[in-house]
């Protein structure tokens, strides 16, 4: 590296390759459009879903379907979580921009194919299904490669501004979603999934041509054994979970269900014989070894805490907006989905102050403070919403969403960062694979945890409320007990879909035509519905805020306790596990723990050394002897 000038090439790989200089700069720009497009699209559904059952005909909340709604919403998350691990121990193997550009190619094939679907009803909703998870393999490839090719591209100076940039797009794109989303599904439902085309033929184009292979990497074998135990084990546990939120035999959600058990009995059950397999192979797909490196263990799990808490969030403030505080301001449910996501705003506005300031000052003063103090400050809003109204004033509410905003934009830059930096530089495309795959199980297992609570917080007193509402308004006995016996997830759905919950609840009945014009208006008005579930809502709500708050503030502890570190270009080595450097250093990713090398030295498994900070100083590979 050349001081004093971030633009001079900062590196120099094998074979005489030098990087730095303006192509970092390509990498950075091109690394965060696919991550950016990869995540809106697993979003972006969520917002456009009504437009898109009502565009193939078929009613999501009809018995049977609500299958259909939930895979379509899951489906992408858990195809993700399931193969990101695989897709980045591949990019070590055969070349991360390999595998990269791979991945741009199959997402723009699969975003046409998808807005092409031919088909109605359940047809063109499987059609649908199958090729959102052939889109999730190819934003796979994207996002579990793209930490190591900029962690491969820039020196540790400007490492974190790069992944800060690009994490907190990543991040953002999550919920600009939900805006896009709401936009383009007001114009028409197939242009929900055109949208990426474009962005996929001029990504793949680009990448083809101007990324380029700097990294250390080395050929392998395959962990076939590793790969089918992980994506079987991972797949039925993330399955039980979407089909444990679903009613079953008479109670409000499916955990009763014998399938639901034995996929997550199972799926756990595979889950520990992958990790045992693991430790006993020569390649392993996973590297377990890793996690005795404390930034690299504990930075994944503060990742994984605030992923569950994250992903709960964005759930109950889209349900929070539409089914009750948007309605009860004169907003109609149709419209309600739009505006949610308008409304919503303040949060991914705090993403981008949050993330790339983080970034850059945690290259300068470590991750530990900014990360930690993120985390803090998450947990706070989570407390702050609490003590909110269910009708409350939008200048506080956004301003808690703002704090949450910037709160996770510190967190996810530094931290990003501080993994990626921590592991051996022909592990990166591994750690960044393992970093996504746990990053995507928390969103997926947050959906589980947090629309089980919700729905047990509803089950309790919502029934009650239904009855002697509906009642109330001229509903007869009968048809009220019916309407309050079902499963309170068809009417969070309800809500959630922006139709209109109690006339989709009473629809099928043919009630509301017979009920004089004025209670039929009432029971229909934006405020009918929204008042009679307040109470059961604040119940489920306080619950899940609680339990987010209770994960971020754990996170926090996990991040403080991820070790010292010190400032690239010191001159000081900065030791993964946050310890003084000592005479002699065993190799982390050693399972046995019998490597050592000579201090301000690592050695990555291929027994190619790098440089003496090991990831938080520029990476200088020598040929292996």
């Amino acid at each position: 590296m050349t001081a004093g000038r971030p633009d001079a090439a900062d590196a120099r790989q094998p074979g005489g390759r030098e990087v730095g200089g303006r192509y970092k700069w390509v990498a950075l720009s091109n690394t965060t459009i696919g991550v950016l497009i990869a995540t809106i699209d697993s979003s972006i559904v969520i917002i456009s879903l009504p437009a898109i059952f009502r565009g193939i005909g078929l009613d999501p909340l009809a018995p049977g379907n609500i299958g259909y709604l939930l895979w379509m919403i899951l489906g992408y998350t858990l195809v993700s979580a399931v193969l990101v691990v695989a897709l980045g121990r591949l990019g070590d193997m055969f070349g991360r921009v390999r595998m990269y550009n791979m991945g741009f190619a199959i997402f723009a094939c699969a975003s046409l194919a998808l807005s092409l679907d031919p088909l109605k009803g359940g047809g063109g909703a499987l059609w649908l299904i199958g090729f959102r998870m052939v889109q999730a393999v190819g934003g796979s490839m994207l996002t579990a490669n793209s930490a190591a090719i900029l962690t491969d591209a820039f020196p540790a100076r400007q490492r974190g501004m790069a992944l800060g940039i690009n994490q907190i797009t990543a991040l953002a794109g999550m919920f600009l979603g939900l805006l896009v989303g709401g936009v383009l599904a007001a114009v028409d439902w197939r242009a929900v999934f055109w949208v990426s085309v474009p962005f996929g033929v001029v990504g793949t184009f680009w990448s083809y041509r101007s990324l380029r292979e700097t990294g250390s990497h080395r050929p392998g074998r395959i962990d076939w054994t590793g790969n089918i135990t992980f994506a079987t084990g991972a797949g039925a546990l993330l399955a039980a979970i979407t089909y444990g939120i679903q009613p079953y035999g008479g109670h409000s959600t499916g955990w009763t269900n014998p399938w639901v058990l034995a996929g997550l009995v199972g799926g756990v059950l595979l889950l520990v014989v992958f990790c045992l397999v693991q430790t006993r192979i020569a390649e392993p797909m996973f590297q377990l070894g890793l996690f005795r490196i404390r930034a690299f263990a504990a930075g994944n799990l503060a990742a994984l805490l605030i992923a569950i808490a994250r992903g709960g969030m964005q759930f109950m403030l889209i349900i929070w907006l539409q089914g009750i505080w948007l309605p009860l301001h004169g907003y109609d449910f149709e419209r309600t989905p739009l505006w949610a996501g308008i409304f919503m705003l303040p949060l991914t506005v705090g993403f981008l102050i949050g993330g790339p300031t983080s970034g850059y000052l945690s290259d300068r003063f470590g991750a530990r403070l900014f990360a930690t103090t993120g985390l803090l400050l998450v947990a706070g809003s989570f407390l702050g919403l609490l003590l909110l109204p269910v009708d409350f004033s939008y200048p506080a509410f956004a301003a808690l969403l703002l704090v949450s905003g910037l709160g996770q934009g510190m967190f996810s830059a530094p931290n990003t960062s501080a993994i990626m930096g921590s592991v051996p530089p022909g592990q990166r495309g591994a750690a960044s694979g393992m970093r996504s795959t746990l990053q995507n199980s928390g969103t997926s297992l947050s959906i589980g945890l947090f629309f089980s609570l919700m729905i047990a917080g509803l089950a309790g007193s919502l029934p009650h409320a239904l009855d002697s509402g509906l009642q109330a308004q001229g509903v007869p006995a009968a048809t009220a007990g019916q309407v309050a016996g079902l499963p309170p997830v068809s009417t969070l759905f309800a809500t959630f879909l922006g139709n209109n919950p109690v006339g989709n609840l009473l629809g099928p009945s043919g009630v509301l035509d017979t009920l004089p014009a004025q209670n039929a208006q009432t029971l229909t008005g934006t405020r009918f519905f929204p008042e009679l579930v307040t109470g059961p809502f604040h119940h489920g709500l306080v619950t899940v805020f609680s339990v987010a708050a209770a994960m971020a503030l754990v996170g926090a502890v996990a991040s403080a306790l991820r070790g010292r570190h010190h400032r690239a270009g010191s001159g000081q080595p900065a030791d993964p596990t946050g310890a003084p450097t000592t005479e002699q250093t065993t190799d982390p990713t050693d399972p046995a723990g019998q490597k050592t090398v000579p201090t301000g030295q690592k050695t990555d498994p291929a027994g190619q050394k790098t440089d003496p900070t090991n990831g938080q100083e520029e990476c200088r590979t020598a040929p292996s002897s």
